[in-house]
């Protein structure tokens, strides 16, 4: 069973979202004991093993892991977000740990 070596977040710092991915990838990275890669608006990366819409674009920030084994799986790609129309820390973090849970990695 292959473990998670490092996450992989590909952002950009102008992001109104920027700070919701960085806290959510240092909160994992910490937790399972690895380093977080940054990647800066590589949307080459993201086509390859991010999320995409339907004409194949990437958008950032997303957050991947690379596995033991070399695979690369998604994260999160999308916030959540609270009642209140804000990204929500938290449902973030249950959804990332769901995806580490039923990933080849769990």
């Amino acid at each position: 069973m292959s473990k998670i070596k490092k996450l992989i977040l590909v952002t950009a710092e102008y992001h109104p979202l920027h700070k919701y991915f960085t806290t959510l990838a240092e909160r994992v990275a910490k937790e399972f004991g690895v380093e977080t890669e940054v990647k800066y608006e590589d949307y080459i990366f993201l086509i390859e093993h991010g999320d995409t819409d339907e004409l194949g674009m990437a958008w950032i920030p997303q957050l991947l892991a690379e596995l033991s084994d070399g695979n690369v799986v998604l994260l999160l790609s999308k916030a959540p977000f609270d009642a209140d129309l804000k990204p929500d820390l938290e449902k973030g973090y249950e959804e990332i740990m769901n995806r580490i849970r039923t990933s080849p990695s769990g």
